[in-house]
Parts: C-alpha cells; sequence; structure tokens
C-alpha cells in the first residue's frame, strides 16, 4: 500500500511540474475582465477561460469599499444600486489621465464618484473620509482579482500574464497600467493591443498558403471602437530539415474612436427615459440628480438595450426609482435607433479611415469580423453591410473570448516554460508615431533637435539608435508627432522628459587633447514589445589623434636557420618547436607556424620614433528621467507603500472570506445536528433523552450567539465554538457510526479468517516448502484474532448502546491488516532452488588423468614458440589472416 501511495505521490509531483509553467492572458474592459490561462496539463485544453465565483466566464470589473470591507467583482456588482458611491468602475479609462478629464468623464457618465487631484495632476478616488486611493491602485486591486480567478482555476500559482489593452492606449495608460499589474504581484510579460489578440485567435486554425487575405478587425466595446487592417499570409521555412509552410499576419492599420461604444447607446436610452419620468412626477423633479436612482435606471436600461437587440420592442421597470415611486414604460427599436441616428455614422469613420489610407477598397477585404458586446446591435451591423456591399458580416470569432484567447496564445508563445504545436507569426506596429526633441546650450529649434523616432505602424519591439554632434549637457523630450492624434484627455503631445549630463566634464576632460571629429553622443532608445518608447542609454563619442613615440627596430637575418620542408624531425626538434609555440603565445604574439623551426631575429636599439594613431573613447553619460504631470513614474517610496496598502487590504479579504466560511460551516453544524437528533429514531439507540436535549440546548445557546453577539465574531471564536459543539455531539454520532460498521468489520474479519484457513490448507499440496513453524505461528494468531471477536462481540452485547463501544470497527480493520501482512510475507517465500550434487570419481581415474595432463603440459612447453595446437589452428583458419605486429 505504501508502495503504492509512494508512486502516486512521484506521478503527481511530475504532473505539478510539467503545470507550474502555467501563464494567464487578462482581457480588461471598461466594464468587463476575461481571464485565460494557458497550462499543459493532461486531460484538459491546454487554454481555457477562468470562471469565476458564480461560475461565470466574464466578471465585473468593480471594487467596492463599503463598511470598511473591500469587495471585488461579483461582490461588488451586487451593492451598485444601494450603494453607487461605493462602487468605482470605468476604471481602466482613468488611468493615465489628468484629473480634470477624470471628473469630466466620471460626471459624464452620472458616476458619483470623490474624485480628487494628486500631487502628480492625476486622480485620486476618495472611498472615505480619510482614504484615498490612485487609479492605479484601484486598477491593481482588480487586476489582483483576475490573477486569483487564474489560479484557482489552474490550481498552481500564475505570476506571469499578458493583458490586452486598446490600441489607443498612449504611453501613460501603458506605464499606468504596468505599475498596477506591479502592484497586484503579476509578471506582466507584455502588453497586447486588442486587435492582435483577436487577430492571433482568427488566424491560428486557418492555412494562408494558397492565398493571403486583407481582414478588417471591427470591434466596438463599452466605451470605445476601433478598425484594424490585418495582412494574412505565409512563408515558407526549414523545420527538421524539411519545407513547412507558416502563417503570418501584420497589422497594416489601425484606426479609432476612443469615445464612442455601447454605453454612449444606453446614455442616450438614460436620458429618454430620465426626461420621461420627469414629465410622470412633475414638480420640478430631475431624477439625474440623485445618484441611487440614475444607478437603478442604468442597470434596467443596459437590460433594455439587450432585449432591443432581438425584439422590436423592450419594457423597462424600476421599482422605487425615485422617492418610492415606480417607474415603467417601453420603448420599439425604431425609436432606440432613432435616437442614436448620428451614432451610426461615427461608427463607420474607424473603417472608411483605415481603407483611406491604406489604399484598399470595400471589396479588397475578405472578411470583416465583429467582436465587442455592442456589435451585437441590429442597426450596428446593418450599417457596416450597407458600406461593405454585403449581405452578412462575418463572426466566426467569439465576441466575448476572442481578444482573451488571442492574447492566451501570445502568453504562451513569449513563456519559456510552455510551447504550443500551432505557429502564427505576428508582426504589430505602434498605433502612435514619435518624436525626438532636444534642448540644451548651443540647441537651436531646428530639424536636427527634432527628429522623427518612430513612424507610426512601426514593429514591436524595436531599438532606434540616434546621433548628434554636441558637447554640452542637454535634455531630451519624447513626445507624440502629430497633436492632432494624441490620447483622449492628453493636452501636450510631450509624455517623457530626460536630463543628459557628464557631457560636458567629458567635453572639457578631452579638450585639450587633439580631436580628430566634433564630440558626438549616442542616444539609444527602444519601443518595447508593450509599445512602450524610452531612452536606455547615452553616451559621449571622443575620437582623438595623436602623436605616439613608437621604438625603432633593426631586424638582421643573421644566426637565422630553417628547417628543410622535406627534412625528418626528430623527438628533440619537436618538444623545441611545441615551447617555442607555448612562449610566442604567452607573450601575446601570433603564431603563423609551418614545419619550420626559426629563431628570433637579433634586434638593435636604435631608439624612438613618432606615429600619428587615432583613439576612440565611448563614455556613458548619467540619464535622469524628469516626467511631469500624470503620466510621471512613482518614486520607490510610493510604489512600496501601495504594495504595502495591497497586501494589507488582501491579508483582510482572506481573513474575512476564513471567518465567512467558518461562520457558515458553524450554521450549517447547527441546523444539521438538530435535525438528526430531533427527527431521526435511529439516534435513540446509541443515546438518552438526556444527552440528546443537553446537545440540543447547546446548539440553541450558540445558535442565537451566532445571530446576536456573534454576528461580527473572529474566525477563531467560529472555530472554537464549532469545536466545543463538535466535543459535545461528537460521541453520539460516533457510536451511531459503530452500530452498522462495527457488525460489518466483524463479517469481513470472520469471512477473511475462513478463507486464510482454505488458503493454508492449499498451502499444504501447493507450496509444501513454506516453513511449518512460520505457518503454525500465523494459525496462532488466527485463534488470538477469533477468539477476541467472540470476546469483544459477547462483551459489547452486555453493554448499552449508550455507553462507549467497547471495540470498534477500525480496531477490528487493523486486527485483520496486521494478519494479512503475516500471511503475504509466508506466501511470498520462493521456491528453493534443487542441489545439483558433482559425481566422486576413483582413485584410479584420478591418477590416470593427472598423469595425462602432465604430458600434455610437458610436450606443450617443448613445442617451438611459434607453434600452436591444433585446435588454435583451427579457429585462425576460421577468422582473419593474422597480421605482423609492430
Amino acid at each position: 500500500m505504501l508502495f503504492r501511495l509512494g508512486i502516486f505521490l512521484s506521478l503527481l509531483s511530475l504532473f505539478l511540474i510539467r503545470s507550474e509553467s502555467a501563464v494567464s492572458s487578462i482581457d480588461l474592459g471598461s466594464e468587463w475582465l476575461k481571464v485565460a490561462v494557458v497550462n499543459l496539463k493532461p486531460g484538459q485544453s491546454p487554454i481555457t477561460i477562468a470562471i469565476n465565483e458564480m461560475s461565470k466566464r466574464k466578471s465585473p470589473a468593480l471594487v467596492a469599499f463599503q463598511s470598511e470591507t473591500r469587495l471585488l467583482g461579483e461582490e461588488a456588482a451586487g451593492i451598485v444600486a444601494r450603494y453607487p458611491d461605493k462602487v468605482f468602475s470605468n476604471l481602466r479609462d482613468m488611468i493615465g489621465k489628468p484629473y480634470q478629464d477624470v471628473k469630466r468623464f466620471a460626471d459624464s457618465m452620472y458616476l458619483p464618484f470623490d474624485v480628487v487631484e494628486d500631487s502628480r495632476g492625476a486622480a485620486n478616488i476618495r472611498v472615505s473620509s480619510d482614504v484615498s486611493y490612485s487609479v492605479e491602485e484601484l486598477l491593481g486591486m482588480i487586476l489582483k482579482y483576475a490573477s486569483n480567478l487564474a489560479e484557482f482555476h489552474s490550481k498552481v500559482t500564475v505570476k506571469d500574464a499578458v493583458i490586452s489593452v486598446p490600441p489607443y492606449f498612449g504611453q501613460a495608460e501603458r506605464k499606468g497600467l504596468l505599475k498596477a499589474a506591479e502592484m497586484a504581484g503579476i509578471n506582466v510579460i507584455s502588453l497586447i493591443n486588442e486587435h492582435s489578440g483577436a487577430a492571433l485567435q482568427y488566424g491560428i486554425d486557418k492555412d494562408f498558403s494558397n492565398e493571403s487575405r486583407h481582414v478588417i478587425l471591427y470591434d466596438m466595446g463599452s466605451s470605445s471602437t476601433y478598425a484594424a487592417l490585418v495582412f494574412y499570409s505565409a512563408y515558407n521555412a526549414k523545420e527538421f530539415g524539411k519545407t513547412v509552410s507558416v502563417n503570418q499576419f501584420q497589422v497594416k492599420d489601425v484606426r479609432w474612436d476612443s469615445e464612442l461604444g455601447g454605453q454612449n447607446m444606453e446614455l442616450r436610452l438614460v436620458e429618454y427615459f430620465a426626461d420621461e419620468f420627469n414629465k410622470q412626477v412633475g414638480n420640478g423633479v430631475d431624477v439625474r440628480k440623485h445618484p441611487k436612482a440614475m444607478a437603478k435606471l442604468k442597470k434596467q436600461v443596459k437590460r433594455t438595450k439587450e432585449i432591443l437587440s432581438a425584439n422590436t420592442a423592450a419594457p423597462i421597470s424600476v421599482e422605487s426609482l425615485y422617492d418610492d415611486q415606480d417607474f415603467r414604460s417601453t420603448i420599439t427599436r425604431e425609436k432606440f435607433e432613432e435616437l442614436c441616428a448620428d451614432l451610426w455614422d461615427k461608427s463607420l469613420v474607424p473603417v472608411k479611415e483605415v481603407l483611406k489610407h491604406s489604399g484598399l477598397k470595400a471589396d479588397d477585404i475578405y472578411a470583416v469580423e465583429l467582436i465587442g458586446g455592442a456589435t451585437r446591435v441590429p442597426k450596428l451591423q446593418a450599417t457596416l453591410q450597407e458600406y461593405f456591399g454585403r449581405k452578412d458580416l462575418d463572426k466566426h470569432l467569439d465576441a466575448d473570448e476572442a481578444i482573451v484567447l488571442g492574447s492566451a496564445l501570445h502568453a504562451a508563445n513569449l513563456s519559456d516554460g510552455i510551447k504550443l504545436n500551432r505557429k502564427l507569426g505576428m508582426v504589430d506596429g505602434s498605433s502612435y508615431g514619435f518624436v525626438v526633441e532636444l534642448d540644451g546650450a548651443d540647441l537651436s529649434k531646428d530639424e536636427v533637435t527634432r527628429l522623427l523616432l518612430v513612424p507610426r505602424m512601426k514593429k514591436l519591439p524595436s531599438k532606434i539608435f540616434k546621433s548628434i554632434n554636441h558637447s554640452k549637457d542637454f535634455e531630451v523630450s519624447l513626445a507624440y508627432d502629430r497633436e492632432d492624434l494624441l490620447p483622449a484627455g492628453i493636452t501636450s503631445p510631450v509624455f517623457a522628459h530626460y536630463a543628459v549630463s557628464g557631457l560636458t566634464d567629458t567635453a572639457e576632460k578631452y579638450s585639450s587633447r587633439n580631436l580628430s571629429a566634433p564630440i558626438k553622443t549616442n542616444l539609444h532608445f527602444s519601443l518595447s514589445r508593450s509599445g512602450i518608447l524610452s531612452l536606455d542609454q547615452a553616451e559621449a563619442v571622443i575620437q582623438i589623434t595623436e602623436w605616439i613615440e613608437v621604438p625603432k627596430k633593426n631586424l638582421t637575418v643573421e644566426n637565422t636557420t630553417s628547417a628543410s620542408p622535406n627534412a625528418s624531425v626528430d623527438n628533440g626538434t619537436n618538444s623545441t618547436s611545441e615551447e617555442s609555440k607555448s612562449n610566442s603565445e604567452s607573450d601575446g604574439g601570433v603564431s603563423n607556424g609551418s614545419n619550420s623551426t626559426v629563431e628570433e631575429p637579433s634586434t638593435t636599439d636604435l631608439g624612438t620614433e613618432r606615429k600619428l594613431k587615432k583613439r576612440t573613447f565611448k563614455i556613458p553619460l548619467k540619464i535622469v528621467e524628469k516626467t511631469t504631470g500624470p503620466g510621471m513614474p512613482l518614486s520607490k517610496e510610493s510604489l512600496a507603500e501601495a504594495k504595502r496598502r495591497l497586501e494589507a487590504l488582501d491579508k483582510k479579504d482572506a481573513e474575512r472570506r476564513r471567518t465567512a466560511e467558518l461562520k457558515n460551516n458553524l450554521e450549517e453544524y447547527i441546523y444539521a445536528t438538530k435535525e438528526k437528533l430531533e427527527t431521526s429514531e435511529d439516534f435513540e439507540k446509541v443515546s438518552s433523552n438526556d444527552e440528546r436535549h443537553s446537545v440540543i440546548k447547546k446548539l440553541d445557546e450558540v445558535q442565537e450567539w451566532l445571530y446576536t453577539d456573534g454576528e461580527d465574531a473572529s474566525a477563531l471564536e467560529f472555530q472554537d465554538r464549532l469545536n466545543s459543539l463538535k466535543a459535545t455531539a461528537d460521541p453520539i454520532f460516533f457510536r451511531f457510526k459503530e452500530l452498522t460498521a462495527r457488525p460489518e468489520a466483524v463479517e469481513v474479519a470472520r469471512q477473511y479468517l475462513s478463507d486464510l484457513k482454505q488458503t493454508i490448507r492449499g498451502w499444504e499440496t501447493e507450496k509444501p516448502w513454506l516453513p511449518k513453524d512460520r505457518i503454525d505461528e500465523l494459525s496462532t494468531s488466527m485463534d488470538k484474532l477469533k477468539t477476541w471477536l467472540d470476546e469483544k462481540e459477547a462483551e459489547q452485547k452486555k453493554t448499552s448502546g449508550y455507553s462507549t463501544p467497547v471495540f470498534t470497527s477500525e480496531e477490528v480493520y487493523e486486527k485483520v491488516f496486521n494478519l494479512q501482512d503475516k500471511a503475504a510475507s509466508i506466501k511470498r517465500i520462493p521456491k528453493p532452488k534443487p542441489k545439483v550434487e558433482k559425481p566422486v570419481k576413483n582413485e584410479t581415474e584420478t591418477k590416470s588423468e593427472n598423469t595425462t595432463s602432465s604430458e600434455k603440459d610437458t610436450s606443450e612447453n617443448d613445442k617451438p614458440a611459434g607453434d600452436s595446437d591444433s585446435s588454435t589452428n583451427e579457429k585462425v583458419k576460421g577468422g582473419s589472416e593474422p597480421h605482423d605486429e609492430l
């Protein structure tokens, strides 16, 4: 049994080692988040969607604070209508934005958040009178929730993740999201543009070797819309010596409207129904001024919009919308489309821009794939169908899960520990173009100091190098190349600022030297896989021409000997040659050897001479980031403090969940125990009325405490109460269990004794070699067990059912197992091998053999050294011919 357990644990450890390489992908939307896990675990799909605590495949991207308790996901969604000012949503759309833009956005969405400005000019959200959190911290809480879903789903630790972002996310948003993930303890392998994730999912199971194609991915989510033009093709590559076709795609262009989405349609309905309710109530009431009422209305409007996608009319019903007044109404799909009339034209703008800048026509597009929840609106689909002149649009992708599944593929490709068999090359580009601006002493504002660094749609990732002629400290600014194409809410194109120092001191240090060229500064930039541009390294390049003194040498050819190439070389010459070669190499020389030995030429010291030599020095320069505004990086102290706060909240949440679990366990135990003791007559056989009433009394006392003083008790208190109740009631349940388990165990034991007796009889004929003393010892143990069972059963019959059992089923099984081990050890004794006796030779035969042997030895010794006997000659003839040995 232990051997089997060891094998099982070994196999289990192999599976765990294999699955420790799990990675995840997170599709973080404005309203929802989806999580996928890549885990090469035997018996399951390598990529799966992680379900939440409500067994749903997507979770609300919400965080709430209510009564000093933090709630996430579904828990937070449950209190939106009652506490709209305590539940924080749309956090993704607030990351990296200035305070004023966040405030404007929250007001336009009727979000009653207490938004305050921090020292960076970014937005903080006050959750209580004395506690506020940055958007990065709140978003970090949601990402931690997503990470926990991945770990709960895969049953292993998952720290590495790929997070999808909309293409219009600028530098501040991307950096802010990475900081939020860092606070959550997530190692982000890469950010990925949403359209690239969807493009991966579209192309992973298709073959483009026979035909390349242009595909438009159209995504309208809750808060934004974009259209991406993707070109799919294939190329040939060598794999294990064979030519194989490898699929690939390149994102040619992407255009967007970051303020157009499903929420805009919902807001039109909210405004329409708010006006209708205000007319019904009258008296100057404006429901828009009451956050709870608006939260209720927005929740019902979302359902109404979903109904309109499948029906021509939909009702809306809100109980006690405001001042205990209910609101009921209906709206037709036609009216809804009329309210959103201008939105349909706006929805085509990203598509038109993509086609315009690519030079393609609608007929050149192979497919138009729809993703995003808002693309389910019939009018939107009809508008796109009309523009492309098609009866149907393509819906091969899951509108909700395409991005997160494709991002999971990307995570698997980037992960060190996971490799999938499917291959699809991916080329994505930067959504924005970037320039570098230089400012400093003796630097005039011209085309030299403002350089295009990254053209739009430049491949990710990339390394960029720039060199300028300058000899004084200067500053570097990174900026978007077009002021008319900036991320939403951003007013200045500059997003990063660096001070480069050390150049002035370096120039002064080398100014007295003979410079052969002006001092240059090399700047090394990187555009990361996540689409983030940064200045990584700066160095000064100094080129100097100097006259240096070198010794003159007068080479002579005296005492020079050379060995003939064809001359034989003895061992002594070889040793000299090796020694010479070793000395030459140790002195730093280069050996161009042949089969000759040349003595070192003699030299005469004739003094020195001057030679002109060029030397280049590369001096690292110091780079200090001086970025200001919402996009400025958090200090190490601020980041550490944010991590500490989030960890404290995580511990508090874990304790709250543990407390709730123990409270539920206690409550369930009370109800289940009372029901058994009060309704089941079987317990009367093993307990007296007084004992049962005593237990029920204690159950009632704890139950009363549970709903009064114990309402806010700690986990330890709940555990102590549960242990106390079990100590009182468990003896009854134990006796009840033994009432049936003990007779069953006795029956098994007696049946085993009977079977073992038959087995021992069989050993007499089948295994006669088994030791009799061992068998006798086993028989004695069997008799002892039988006697023990008889005595204990007789004693148990005299004992009351209310008393502690005389013996237990566990004791019976333990004795049977011991007997089984003894029998098995005897049965395994192998059959002994038969003895082989050697024949005894008489004395005359022995003497004769010895005499013959002596004669043979003498004759063989008399033979010449080169001769062999006939048998040896036969063996030689049968083999290869012998050769002379050297």
